[in-house]
């Protein structure tokens, strides 16, 4: 199973869009064993583009969150000193201690440091995994987060695990940015796109994902979507810094229009079409 990551610095660049088209083209010119990976657990949108996916599982994740048995507690507050996310309070004085479910990463030092046996695990939701399948591919496998959990990494993690292993491809559309929800969901995979913009904003974020990839020695190349607008920027910092540009992506009001309306993959241009069969023609040289 080959792993590809859709990665960008910024949200806006199109990452959605080339994951989605991604996997309508290489489902169509490369392999049907191909399954789509939905890792932006905040605000998962890619089943958006599917009308006539159908859910074949659901399944809450939990995490494992201690709790403290006050008959039991002394109250020595070796367990929040050992806790490295402040989730732990002890007041000794008035005889108070809770752990913050928030702040809690499931670590379980707590549970080491107690002599008292006061330390218990339950389980505590952080969201949902849920598998579709669609009219192509393998399907769509999405996390989505509970509103107010703080656990992103974590609910990306347990999505990844519960992706079948197939002798095709798996493509995971990662959450924007370069924090710890990237990482995890690119940390394994065997090439990442990193998509921008020809635009300044598109620029500096690009510049801190390609150093954060090169950080974790992760090999890489650059799709510049909405290309034509913007200035040639991005284009002079690729060239400085030897990347590879795989693809452009022109842009396009009417193919714009047609994403703005959950149509993406409707009536696709001639053009757009060959940019990606373009595309999956370097991705197969990478992978």
């Amino acid at each position: 199973m080959k792993k590809i990551a859709v990665a960008s610095g910024k949200g806006g660049t199109g990452k959605t869009t080339v994951s989605v088209n991604l996997y309508h083209f290489i489902n169509k010119y490369l392999t049907q064993e191909v399954q789509l990976v939905d890792c932006d657990v905040e605000e998962p949108n890619d089943l958006l583009f599917f009308g006539n996916a159908k859910e074949v599982s659901r399944e809450t994740i939990n995490q494992m969150v201690p709790r403290i048995d006050n008959e039991k507690c002394t109250y020595c507050r070796k367990c929040a000193e050992w806790c490295e996310f402040n989730a732990i309070v002890v007041i000794p004085p008035v005889q108070f201690a809770e752990v913050n479910p928030s702040l809690c990463h499931s670590c379980g030092a707590c549970l080491v440091a107690c002599e008292y046996d006061a330390m218990k695990e339950y389980p505590e939701p952080i969201g949902e995994v849920t598998f579709y399948k669609t009219e192509e591919g393998l399907g769509l496998a999405e996390g989505r987060l509970k509103i107010g959990s703080a656990m992103q990494t974590m609910l990306i993690k347990e999505l990844k695990k519960r992706v079948p292993d197939n002798d095709g491809i798996v493509l995971f559309d990662a959450p924007p940015g370069t924090s710890c929800p990237v990482v995890e969901t690119v940390s394994d995979a065997d090439y990442i796109l990193l998509v921008t913009e020809p635009t300044p904003f598109g620029l500096h974020d690009l510049t801190l994902m390609v150093e954060m990839l090169k950080e974790i020695k992760q090999p890489f190349g650059v799709i510049v979507n909405k290309a034509g607008l913007g200035n040639n920027d991005v284009y002079d910092y690729l060239k400085k810094e030897n990347i590879e540009i795989i693809g452009e992506i022109p842009f396009d009001k009417e193919y714009a229009s047609k994403y703005a309306a959950g149509n993406l993959l409707q009536d696709i241009s001639h053009e757009t079409e060959q940019r990606y069969k373009e595309i999956i023609e370097k991705i197969k040289t990478k992978i």
